[in-house]
């Protein structure tokens, strides 16, 4: 059985290439900030070396690392904001209702599926809601394990069998149990950070340069901050520029990474990959087009609600466009795991019959 069948290796390899990824993320948007302060301090500490060589009293020398400091307040203020009350403002947003005493058979069945699953994953019962929404589609949220969210819309009740719910809400299980809607809310608080403090400051930043900056240059060369200094500071300006799209691209990825990952944990908790396989396709194939799910929670969804271009695509571009990995990545991992042919290999047997 290959790697990518094996579902627990599938779930060790998303777990470390999410570690890396928030690695990356972490780092980059921490050279971001005291980067900013780690030039600032070479070049005062080399300003204040030279005026003390000529006689001069020394200058000041920048060692609190206030931007850095100042940068990471700000995103810690957001995902305070998120954490606090991310998980209730989305669950109003979408206009559902929270199911606690089941209305119909459809209704008591989800509940029974959201029991069963949560003995299966070890966590505590999610409150579950109800999205007037004919579009089939489903979300967790919630960054406690102990106080998580389930909604699922009234189209996907309708267009599902038992076992296909029963898989889905597995999926969203899966995402309660590995903490995600914790981690995308730490990582979008930091991309929506960087993307404030980008906007903000190449508002405010005169490239045209004034007095000041032509006095620097006369010295420039001789009492200057030096090549280093010099290097690290294109470097630090050029991250700032691409820094929207590349802090973009890495959490897409950890949260593309995050998908394969609860696909597998709901083919671990049902024991029934096909189930799964079956849902996405009538979910990926659903041409109705939601109307409460706002689109800036279409990454919670278990699929992209509005059918992106570029979500089937591939590719660098694709990878910071979409929301979530192409179906048929994920539909070829899940049969490959239930021991299925994929799809070209369904296709290709009727050839291999008549030779």
């Amino acid at each position: 059985m290959t790697e990518r069948g094996n579902l627990f290796a599938q779930q060790e390899a998303n777990r470390k290439a999410t570690r890396r990824l928030v690695a990356g993320f972490i780092l980059f948007v921490s050279w971001l900030g005291f980067g900013g302060d780690i030039i600032w301090y070479l070049w005062s500490s080399s300003e204040s070396s030279a005026r003390v060589s000529e006689g001069l009293s020394p200058a000041h020398v920048h060692v609190v690392p206030g931007f850095g400091i100042a940068l990471m307040i700000v995103a810690g203020v957001m995902a305070w904001w998120a954490y606090k009350y991310g998980a209730a403002s989305l669950v109003h947003a979408t206009g559902a209702q929270e199911i606690i005493d089941p209305q119909s058979e459809a209704e008591q069945r989800l509940v029974n599926v959201v029991d069963e699953m949560s003995i299966a994953s070890g966590t505590k019962r999610p409150r579950l809601w109800l999205v007037p929404d004919q579009a089939p589609n489903a979300f967790a949220t919630g960054v406690h394990i102990n106080d998580s969210h389930i909604a699922v819309t009234q189209g996907l009740l309708d267009t599902l069998s038992r076992d296909e719910l029963q898989a889905v809400v597995a999926h969203e299980m899966g995402h309660v149990a590995n903490l995600d809607v914790r981690l995308m809310t730490l990582l979008t608080a930091l991309v929506g950070v960087v993307a404030l403090v980008h906007n903000s400051a190449f508002r405010m930043m005169n490239f045209g340069g004034g007095g000041r900056s032509r006095s620097r240059s006369r010295n420039g060369d001789s009492k200057g901050a030096g090549i280093l200094v010099i290097v690290l500071l294109v470097v630090w300006v050029i991250s700032w520029v691409i820094a929207p799209l590349v802090t973009r691209f890495m959490a897409m990825k950890v949260g593309r990474s995050r998908e394969f990952l609860a696909d597998a944990m709901s083919a671990q908790y049902t024991r029934n990959p096909g189930a799964l396989v079956s849902a996405l396709e009538k979910i990926g194939g659903s041409t109705i087009a939601p109307k409460m799910i706002p689109k800036s929670s279409a990454q919670l969804c278990i699929m992209d609600p509005f059918h992106s271009t570029w979500g089937e695509r591939e590719g660098k571009f694709a990878d910071l466009m979409a929301t979530h990995p192409p179906l048929r990545e994920r539909i070829a991992r899940l049969r490959s795991m239930a021991y299925l042919p994929n799809a070209e290999a369904i296709e290709a047997a009727p050839a291999s019959i008549a030779r």
